[in-house]
Formats: C-alpha cells, sequence, structure tokens
C-alpha cells in the first residue's frame, strides 16, 4: 500500500490502475455473473468474525536489531500468506527513504525498523512466499525492487485489483476496503506524517499495524468471492502482469525517460531536445539525490521543447524554469539544448503515432459493443476487461499493420483468444475508419 510521506512516484513510469480505465465507461457498474463454479469446487466461506478475532489477536513485534530479522525470515518460511506494507519518505529525495516494513503473517505481526537492519535476506524470503497480499502495492513494489535487486515477483495478490473485478471500482482505498468488504473501520490520519522520527507516536504505531492488520481477512474474503464468480485466476494473473510492469517501469534506462513526457505532436527536432532534457534531468536528480521535479518540471521542460532557448535570457523569459537552478545550471541545460539542435535529423528520435480520434463513432461503438458484450459474458466489468491505453496500442498495431506479437502484454494473456477471435476482427471491419482517424492517407 502506499501510505507515506511522498509526493512523488517512485518509478519513472509509475504503471497505475487509473490506465484500466474502459474504452468509453466512466462508471461501470457491477457485472453480472455467468461463471459461478460448483460449491465443492470452493475453498470454505470464511468466518469474518472469527478472522477478526484472530486479527485483533495478533501479536506485535518490533525488530529493531539484525538478530531479531531470523524469526520474520523463519515465520515467512512456514506462513504461505503474508500481508506486506511499507511506510517511506520521499519529499526531497530522489531515493525513497524506508522508514518501516510491516509482515502480517496470520498470527503474528512484525514491524521492522527499516533504517537499522539490513534487508537483504528478507527480500529473498519474500519472493518464497506462496502469497504476498498487498494493497494498491504500486509504490511499495518500486521500493522493493529498488532495494531488493531482485526480479519481478511472481506471488503478488493486490486487494484493490482484486476489488476491481468484483466492484468496477479501480482505485478503491484500504479504508473504504475494510468498510465494504468487512465492516471495519480503520483511522487513516496518519499517512502523510514523519515516518523516520523516532520513536514512532502511538497513532503512528496504530496506524501502520492496522495496515497490515486485516489484510489476511480482506483476502480470504476476496479468496472466495473472486472463487465462486470463476473470477480468481484472472485476477492472479493481472496482479503478476502489474507486478512485471511495476518492475519494467523501476529500470527504465535515462535515455527512455522522455517518453514519459512526450507528444505526439512534437516533431523529430522537438524529440531529440526532449530526450536530451529528460536524460540529463533525471542524471542530475539521481547524482544531486533530489527530486527530478526540483530540477525542471515537467512544464518548464514542455517550455523548453516549444521555445528551444538559445541564451540565458530566454531560457529565463521564456521558461518556469526555478530561478535558483538556472543559476546552477542554466548553461549546462543550453549546452544539452544545443547540442540536441544540432543533431542530423537521421538521429532524431521517432515520432509518436497519433491517437485515433474520430466523429465518426462507428469504429468506438463497435468496439465497445464487443467489449460490454465480452464483459457480461465472463462477469468482468468492462473497464478491466480493456484498458484505454491497451486498446490504443491494439489501434496501433491494426492500423499500421504491425506484428501481432507487439500485442501489448496484458492483451496477451487470458484475454487473447477474445482478442485474436472477436476484438481484432471487430477492429478491422473499420480499418479505413480507423487509419483516417490516426492520420493515415487511405487510397
Amino acid at each position: 500500500m502506499s501510505n507515506h510521506a511522498s509526493t512523488a512516484s517512485t518509478a519513472a513510469i509509475q504503471p497505475n490502475l487509473s490506465d484500466n480505465t474502459a474504452a468509453t465507461d466512466d462508471e461501470p457498474s457491477k457485472p453480472s455473473v455467468n461463471n459461478e463454479v460448483a460449491p465443492a469446487d470452493l475453498p470454505p466461506e470464511p468466518d469474518i468474525d472469527a478472522l477478526l478475532d484472530i486479527a485483533d489477536e495478533a501479536a506485535v513485534t518490533w525488530v529493531r536489531q539484525q538478530d531479531g530479522l531470523k524469526e520474520v525470515i523463519d515465520a515467512l518460511a512456514t506462513c504461505g500468506r503474508v500481508a506486506l506494507d511499507t511506510e517511506f519518505i520521499k519529499r526531497d529525495t530522489y531515493y525513497p527513504r524506508l522508514a518501516l516494513v510491516q509482515l502480517n503473517v496470520g498470527d503474528h505481526i512484525y514491524l521492522l525498523d527499516a533504517p537499522q537492519l539490513q534487508l537483504a535476506e528478507l527480500w529473498q524470503a519474500l519472493m518464497k512466499v506462496d502469497v504476498a497480499i498487498w494493497h494498491a502495492c504500486g509504490e511499495d513494489l518500486g521500493i522493493f525492487y529498488l532495494l531488493s535487486g531482485c526480479p519481478p515477483l511472481t506471488n503478488i495478490f493486490d486487494t484493490q485489483i482484486a476489488l476491481s473485478y468484483l466492484t468496477g471500482q479501480l482505485q478503491m482505498g484500504y479504508q473504504q476496503a475494510l468498510d465494504d468488504q468487512l465492516d471495519m473501520h480503520i483511522d487513516k490520519e496518519q499517512s502523510q506524517s514523519d515516518w523516520l522520527q523516532r520513536p514512532l507516536s502511538d497513532e503512528q504505531e496504530q496506524y501502520a499495524i492496522d495496515d497490515v492488520r486485516f489484510l489476511p481477512a480482506l483476502y480470504l474474503s476476496l479468496e472466495y468471492e473472486l472463487k465462486k464468480q470463476g473470477l480468481f485466476e484472472y485476477v492472479w494473473a493481472d496482479c503478476q502482469l502489474y507486478a512485471s510492469d511495476l518492475y519494467d517501469a523501476q529500470h527504465v534506462e535515462d535515455e527512455a525517460m522522455y517518453l514519459t513526457m512526450a507528444d505526439y505532436r512534437y516533431t523529430s527536432e522537438q524529440m531529440a531536445i526532449l530526450q536530451a532534457v529528460a536524460t540529463w534531468r533525471e542524471e542530475l536528480a539521481r547524482a544531486t539525490n533530489q527530486p527530478r521535479t526540483f530540477v525542471i518540471k515537467k512544464q518548464a521542460v514542455r517550455e523548453i521543447i516549444t521555445e528551444k532557448p538559445n541564451n540565458m535570457r530566454e531560457l529565463a523569459h521564456k521558461t518556469t524554469m526555478h530561478r535558483s537552478m538556472l543559476r546552477l545550471y542554466g548553461e549546462e541545460l543550453l549546452k544539452v539544448i544545443k547540442e540536441a539542435k544540432n543533431l542530423h535529423p537521421a538521429e532524431h528520435p521517432d515520432c509518436l503515432l497519433p491517437p485515433y480520434r474520430s466523429k465518426n463513432k462507428v469504429l468506438s461503438k463497435a468496439v465497445q459493443h464487443a467489449i460490454d458484450k465480452q464483459a457480461e459474458k465472463i462477469g468482468v466489468p468492462a473497464n478491466v476487461l480493456m484498458r484505454k491505453k491497451w486498446l490504443a496500442q491494439l489501434y496501433e498495431v491494426i492500423a499500421f499493420d504491425k506484428d501481432l506479437s507487439e500485442l501489448p502484454e496484458g492483451l496477451k494473456g487470458w484475454r487473447n483468444e477474445w482478442v485474436m477471435q472477436t476484438l481484432i476482427p471487430v477492429i478491422k471491419e473499420h480499418k479505413t475508419e480507423l487509419q483516417q482517424g490516426m492520420g493515415i492517407n487511405v487510397r
């Protein structure tokens, strides 16, 4: 979960569940379910009251010294499932400062005083657990990948993703999840407090404990409902896809950072300037351990791309770059801009392909009908079945006759058969409209 004192993302290109928007639906309704499984194939229905009693009675142990980690590692080796959360601060640094790791192994909650510990063994142990339960794990996994050096995790269960399948709500907060699913209320007022202070206040400690205390109960409740509706395997696959996306986001090369700010309307020269400035910004932010927005905000980067300043006066008057950064790095930045402008066109990065835009809604309606029909058939909300990002990538593949191997990863898993047999033929029926809507000259 992401309950920390941060104002910036931990990953350069952070995959976000807000990308899971449907092709046209903004307010999805709860799906009808047509694929319920036989009772014999279900796990026992969880006794929520009993699970909450277990949660209330769980022992809590602080781990402040290295030798205390052995108990945690031993518990992870036998628990099967673990619920996790982290607290960290990233207000004024490039690298997040991990303050606390919370783990719930079922009957015991551990609070790890991260600044005092070497956690390499912990990361390895977490990889071996059958199920690692998180809520909104994006920033937490960014921290994990940054500090652990581990490959993408394949044991992730994100309760936020699970809830999107049952409710159509893509970013349900932890507090609401507990209210809705377990009729349990927790206080979230400490989310932006100073997690590096020691000792933590009683309120902070209770907040940290509660973030994992009820996660096992939430997991078991969701697991039962998902398996009852035949959706569990879909959710599990999407959780692993998300974990892989987060890993990729954490390992973006500096030279590719410009793609987070690129616009299809930029010329190839503007793309070259953007790549140079974004790369320079990333390297400087890392070297000085400050957020990339402290170096240059995105707005100022966009102004540099459009104005192409040649001297300090133009850089100062035509952009909103902070004056202190101008004084420190203005001349260096101008050199970066000049070198990019002097590149031969053959050295420019590719321009982005334009998105599909058309006043003719025939294609959009046909595609949305196909999405809605499949969503109803399998009992998955339309905005979970198909993300806007995936649909845009699919349009590119079809419009520009790309190889189907270039489909987004999300459309290569359990969605693939439907995409290949139903959705792609629907799009191809309207290929001329698609190409026209993407600015392709069609004879």
